[in-house]
């Protein structure tokens, strides 16, 4: 790892073992790219940042028609400039132009990595271990300093990246679009991966090849979205899970992004992302700092697994936090899908004792434990504990549950109010809202205005007074609209395009705040399920719910769609009762473990009207995922087969020095009288002998050459099964 730097050519070099990123000055002092992909050797120097020869609209210097802006590769493209494509930012001036154009003046070379003030950022362990890039560049008519960012790691063949701006004059410009990265490249021979969805369905990959035009994904609901995630890839047209080159970039944030490619007609693609520059204005004082969230830029030559891994590793050891970084995650009991809000002391903590009599580690109170809350008519806003339901309070409820030997945990939902609370009546003008307009409900709630100091501290010290008092473990953080209306009530005009990032931003310090008092508590983000599964909330919370959709068989899909961008750790998973609450589909209670084991695993049930048979089976599940956690959790996980693509599909983990492996196959609908279908398996040792369940002794080579059956002839199992069934492989060299 190291930065080698062409002084005279003033071209930076970038390299690992892995990978190298290679960006200099171009003729007009704008910096641009030079290569970026599997490591080349370091004294090369490039020499051309023009991407194509042809007919030039415009050149930068008098009588230079061998270089302009529009063929080049760019690094941080400035608007009107010559450059025809979209660009990675621009500002208003006080005379009202937006032409800018950016000059190299110097830059500083360091060990480590500085944080980003007031976002969530990837960190270094030890100095050591990375080592960053600053590039200055100035543009003196505009009185704009830009700053691009570049860290290169020891041990991932991964670049991040953000940008900074600053005000070096006198007059007040407005920043009014401020992305995290460019990235040009020479040719669009590549296809784009997006995941999206929907409630329920989150974050499944559509792939569709990139051609002349745009191709773009994003949110303006004010979070991340269940719709659109803020994680694309780009692969190359033979690329699959196995082989292939491919880009992968996610970006280290939670509000509204735009993540975007560009084919221009020279066949030079263009991808930017960062902030969604819609209703985006930040206005610049003198000397006053405005910096872009991170990006994380992922590379590799061996396929869509290896890219995935690359990122599971980094997010684990570089982007989460806290005491359950690299640790087992608690095995817990949430009440939601057992009582929903109807619920007394006494009925939770039935619930509570038969999960301690499984062998469970925590129990979570969810929604209904505050204020009036009944239904999701009223409540949110009012973080007061409901004495008719909880006569001790959580205080209390916290030591009877610690008492029966488990840990505690209790849902929240800080960033909402309903009109029927105490808060909303005292604060209207708390809510993000419009001066006469109808303010919009989402789940019978609005929005509270984060942007304002005053908002987050109300929340943070009612939340402290209950937090402080009871022996809390875990909380689940949910948030369960977007926003409409976004309007700070009292602030001036001019600040209004401010709103949206400053939410995010008031979000984030409220986290901070809590996790600085109470850093032994585990978070969970939630956010309707996973409408808010972002890196940038990893850095608060190193988990996420997963989705609302508890379905085994939906889950399958959701969670392999999740893996492509995100560590398993991360994947909040539990199973739940059958029939499913959200699909009314029925599945055997192994079937539902089977992929809730590839996550942070616990219950969303009543174990109570579970029957005796299957209650043994929560038993074995639970002492299953105590010996295995680790290795699910933590195990190099494979894709082996899309349940997007295939009726059979299969996972697996692998243990670090490839002596355990557990892969599950899953079937979706069950198609009589077919032959035996292999899998082949990924990640082990070829010349070890694994034992398969105990039985088979098979060697890694031929596991891996040949597979493994989801159907063998001779077991009577087969016979009788229906749809939606799964069948797990444990394997010990």
């Amino acid at each position: 790892m190291a930065i080698k730097i062409f002084e005279q050519e003033k071209q930076f070099h970038l390299y690992n073992s892995k990978i190298s990123y290679v960006i200099g000055e171009c003729r007009d002092g704008e910096i641009g790219q030079l290569y970026f992909g599997k490591r080349i050797n370091e004294n090369q120097i490039i020499y051309s940042y023009q991407g194509v020869a042809g007919r030039l609209d415009c050149d930068v210097k008098v009588y230079d028609e061998n270089y302009s802006k529009e063929m080049a590769c760019l690094e941080y493209p400035a608007f009107g400039n010559g450059d025809y494509r979209n660009s990675a930012y621009e500002v208003r001036q006080l005379n009202g132009s937006r032409v800018t154009n950016l000059v190299y003046q110097g830059y500083e070379v360091y060990e480590g990595k500085k944080p980003i003030p007031g976002l969530p950022a990837s960190y270094v362990n030890t100095n050591s271990e990375a080592i960053t890039l600053e590039i200055i560049c100035v543009d003196d008519v505009a009185k704009l300093e830009v700053r691009l960012f570049y860290t290169i790691w020891e041990n991932y063949s991964i670049i991040t990246r953000h940008v900074s701006f600053k005000n070096i004059g006198e007059d007040e410009f407005k920043l009014t679009k401020a992305l995290s990265c460019c990235i040009d490249l020479p040719d669009h021979d590549y296809d784009w991966i997006q995941f999206d969805g929907a409630w329920a369905r989150e974050r499944y990959p559509h792939v569709r090849p990139l051609d002349e035009g745009v191709t773009a994904v994003e949110s303006m609901r004010g979070h991340s979205s269940s719709n659109f995630n803020p994680f694309v890839i780009l692969k190359r047209k033979d690329t699959n899970e196995f082989q292939g080159e491919a880009i992968g970039v996610n970006l280290v944030y939670s509000g509204n992004f735009l993540a975007q490619a560009e084919v221009d007609t020279f066949d030079k693609l263009r991808f930017t992302m960062g902030i969604n520059p819609r209703w985006f204005v930040w206005p610049l004082k003198k000397e006053e700092v405005f910096e872009t969230p991170e990006v994380i830029i992922s590379y590799t030559k061996n396929g869509l697994n290896d890219l995935s891994q690359n990122i599971h590793g980094f997010m684990n050891n570089n982007l989460v936090r806290g005491p359950y970084k690299n640790k087992p995650r608690p095995i817990l009991l949430n009440n939601w899908e057992a009582t929903e809000m109807k619920f007394d002391e006494e009925s939770i903590l039935k619930i509570a004792k038969k999960g301690k009599d499984a062998g469970v580690e925590l129990f979570v109170l969810d929604d209904g434990w505050f204020g009036k809350r009944d239904d999701d008519f009223a409540g949110l806003g009012d973080w007061f504990v409901n004495t008719n339901k909880l006569p001790d309070g959580i205080t209390g409820l916290a030591k009877k549950i610690n008492e029966l030997g488990l840990d505690f945990g209790l849902w929240i939902e800080p960033e909402m109010v309903n009109p029927d609370s105490d808060l909303y009546r005292a604060h209207p003008d708390w809510v993000l809202a419009a001066p006469d307009r109808r303010r919009t409900l989402g789940r019978h709630q609005m929005v509270l205005d984060y942007s304002k100091p005053e908002v987050v501290d109300n929340i943070y010290n009612q939340l402290y007074e209950v937090i402080s008092k009871a022996n809390i473990s875990y909380i689940k953080w949910d948030m369960n609209r977007s926003i409409t209306e976004c309007f700070s009530q009292g602030l001036p005009a001019e600040q209004q395009g401010m709103i949206y990032h400053k939410y995010i931003l008031g979000m984030y310090s409220l986290y901070e705040r809590l996790i600085e008092k109470f850093p032994h508590i585990l978070f969970e983000s939630c956010a309707s399920g996973g409408a808010r599964f972002d890196a940038g909330m990893l850095y608060y919370a190193p988990q996420a719910w997963c989705s609302d959709d508890t379905d085994g068989h939906e889950r399958v899909k959701i969670q392999y769609g999740t893996s492509y961008g995100y560590p398993i750790s991360s994947v909040g998973a539990h199973v739940s009762a059958s029939p499913n609450m959200q699909t009314g589909r029925s599945m055997t209670i192994d079937d539902r473990a089977n992929i809730a084991y590839f996550g942070t695993f616990g219950y969303e049930l009543d174990l109570n009207k579970v029957s005796d048979e299957e209650f043994e089976r929560v038993k074995e599940q639970v002492k299953f995922m105590k010996e295995y956690r680790s290795l699910f959790q933590y195990g190099t996980f494979y894709r082996l087969q899309s349940p997007f693509e295939n009726n059979i599909s299969g996972i697996m983990v692998v243990s670090e020095d490839k002596k355990q492996a557990i892969a599950v196959i899953y079937n979706t609908l069950r198609t009589p009288n077919i032959g035996r279908e292999n899998i082949k398996l990924q990640g082990l040792d070829e010349t070890l002998v694994y034992s398969v369940d105990g039985k088979e002794k098979l060697y890694g080579d031929y596991l891996m050459e040949r597979g493994i059956g989801f159907i063998d002839a001779d077991e009577p199992w087969y016979k009788s099964a229906g749809d939606f069934q799964s069948r797990m492989f444990i394997l010990k060299a």
